[in-house]
């Protein structure tokens, strides 16, 4: 069944319009799956995503971050997240769970986060974990070890792995096609403004102090997904103690997967198909179908 794709908006607590997408089909959808893109890049490069979750039953909601997206664009704000910096997105993101819950009463919610948007899952949790039933992070890292202010990383280095790149980003695929159509989209690869990138971490270190997860649901279940050559985790050395940490503080139901040979966006990788096909096995059994 080919998903409808319609475009809407969601006012956040201060008033901000927050730009969302909605794919479904005229079905009653068992569960509500909402997605939540990484930074320089945009909600509709979901839509494969999305479409193999509308084909097994699910209704799938993307929003677009503060800075991104067309709204961003036409607006003149792309990379800039606001004068509330990084918690912004965080506590958007719950704006969007509870219109989610509000619009689709009583079936499950899971959320899906890849990248920057995993950053700011991992932060929702300390604050938000009773909205949701069930939250899988792509592409994800221990923030204080990606910390740019002590980590050396950089955007640049991110390609200095692959071996003869064609382009300065591919280290986000294997595939040559996927680079190349981020570089030519208009919504992909700005660059942050400096305030909004140090907010990531200001804001988003908390999620390593094992003290903020007293409050968390611990029987929430977790799905970590990234591929071993990804750069943002260094190659698994700051994937690990993550889980490490996850583990450690309670969760009952955490499942990791770690692909062979894959970059950053495993959801656009040679092995999608494998990849997406794992997330929805997963998301199936998160709601106990």
């Amino acid at each position: 069944m080919n998903a409808k794709e319609v475009r809407f908006s969601i006012e956040a607590q201060d008033g901000y319009l927050i730009e969302a997408y909605a794919w479904h089909c005229d079905a009653t959808p068992r569960g509500v799956i909402q997605v939540v893109h990484g930074m320089a890049e945009h909600s509709r490069r979901y839509r494969h995503v999305a479409q193999a979750l509308v084909d097994q039953g699910y209704v799938v909601y993307a929003c677009e971050h503060r800075g991104h997206g067309q709204s961003a664009l036409d607006g003149g704000t792309l990379g800039d997240f606001g004068p509330r910096g990084f918690q912004a997105l965080s506590d958007d993101m719950a704006v969007v769970t509870r219109h989610l819950r509000q619009r689709h009463q009583g079936i499950p919610l899971l959320m899906m986060a890849h990248s920057m948007g995993s950053f700011a899952a991992q932060l929702y949790l300390l604050d938000h974990s009773a909205l949701v039933d069930a939250v899988a992070l792509s592409g994800t890292t221990a923030l204080e070890m990606l910390d740019l202010r002590t980590s050396g990383w950089t955007l640049e280095g991110a390609n200095s792995a692959v071996e003869n790149p064609a382009t300065p980003v591919d280290w986000l695929s294997r595939d040559p096609s996927v680079p190349a159509a981020y570089l030519a989209d208009p919504l992909c690869g700005f660059p942050l403004t400096e305030a909004s990138l140090m907010s990531i971490f200001e804001h988003g270190n908390r999620t390593a102090d094992m003290s903020q997860f007293g409050g968390i649901r611990k029987d929430l279940p977790l799905y970590l997904f990234t591929g071993d050559k990804d750069p943002v985790n260094n190659n698994l050395v700051w994937f690990d103690p993550l889980v490490q940490r996850l583990r450690l503080a309670g969760f009952l139901d955490l499942s990791t997967h770690v692909y062979g040979g894959a970059r950053h966006e495993v959801l656009n990788e040679t092995n999608r198909a494998e990849v997406i096909a794992n997330l929805v096995a997963w998301v199936n059994r998160a709601i106990g179908g």
